[in-house]
């Protein structure tokens, strides 16, 4: 086991943001979360897709993240919204910084991945990413092959 996952636990990672977007920059953020919420996150219970970064009044939220209700306490909660905003935690000239940057032609802030620090905190690791045309795609999935294929020969 190699030294960064003893850093962190990934409970969910966004494999369709690396498929879509180049990834420019990462930024690591904490979320506002119910105690509910953490326990199902830790079970694993949850999606990233279509999932993205607002700003709204110099906060950054994430919205579209899909937290299942938790299972043994699902039938006590009659009112969990599973796709709730969740607020990111970062500093305001990070937030400032990352906004500002968002505003350029085809950039957007997407989150990569869910994870657990070193610390037992959830965390997300949100990334500024411009959008891949289907050439670059195609592209990707061939350098993959070739990839995989000298691996496979032992190169």
């Amino acid at each position: 086991m190699n030294k960064k996952n003893k850093e962190k636990q990934i409970l969910v990672s966004n494999r369709k943001a690396f498929h879509n977007y180049h990834i420019l920059e990462e930024y690591e953020a904490g979320i506002v979360l119910s105690g509910y919420e953490v326990k199902s996150l830790r079970a694993h219970n949850v999606s990233l897709v279509d999932s993205l970064v607002r700003f709204n009044n110099n906060e950054a939220f994430l919205e579209n993240v899909y937290i299942a209700p938790y299972v043994q306490i699902s039938s006590h909660i009659q009112d969990y919204q599973t796709k709730r905003l969740r607020k990111l935690l970062l500093h305001k000239n990070e937030i400032n910084k990352i906004y500002s940057k968002s505003r350029e032609k085809g950039l957007t802030v997407v989150p990569l991945e869910i994870y657990v620090s070193k610390y037992g905190k959830i965390k997300a690791l949100i990334g500024l990413a411009k959008g891949k045309t289907t050439y670059d795609k195609k592209e990707d999935l061939k350098k993959r092959d070739i990839n995989r294929e000298l691996a496979r020969e032992g190169y």
